[in-house]
């Protein structure tokens, strides 16, 4: 693993500051504005990691939307984006799946740079070169807006039985 993610900054907007714990330990300060930021229309995000989840290439969209810069992302671990709101389980399903060599598609809730937050439909496979894996690829398009209605409250509740 590389070193921990960097805490987010202030952002110049009442955020709610909470401590986000990482499956590894590691923690970081961030801010949770409430604001949604609309996924920009015709666009696809996408971005490529290592095995261990660490950022390899992102395109022009995930630099857009996630309010980072190219060089504050490429390094960082994905969880970079992680938003407090999404379930621990729903990231140990989308690892288990694409460690396992198969294809992942799921609803995801991602925190920006500046505290607000966007909403993706993620698709993860795993990159294989010569048979073997070496890291995998994510592709998110715009979600629907029932959908994103219909995970706000399954995730809720996952987020209410996670222990920890």
């Amino acid at each position: 693993m590389g070193s921990p993610i960097p805490d987010a900054p202030k952002p110049d907007m009442p955020a709610e500051q909470m401590t986000l714990t990482y499956y590894d330990g590691t923690s970081r300060t961030i801010y949770d504005t409430g604001v949604e930021r609309p996924y920009p229309d015709g666009k696809l995000i996408v971005s490529r990691t290592d095995l261990d989840g660490i950022l390899t290439h992102v395109n022009d969209a995930f630099v857009e939307i996630s309010g980072y810069t190219k060089d504050e992302l490429l390094g960082q671990p994905q969880s970079i984006l992680r938003h407090p709101d999404m379930p621990k389980a729903a990231y140990q399903d989308l690892w288990d799946t694409a460690k396992a060599g198969k294809k992942w598609h799921g609803y995801v809730k991602n925190l920006c740079k500046d505290g607000s937050h966007y909403w993706v439909y993620a698709t993860v496979v795993p990159n294989v070169r010569r048979g073997e894996t070496v890291g995998y690829t994510s592709v998110r398009r715009k979600p629907s807006r029932s959908k994103i209605e219909a995970m706000q409250a399954q995730y809720a509740d996952m987020k209410q039985n996670e222990e920890g």
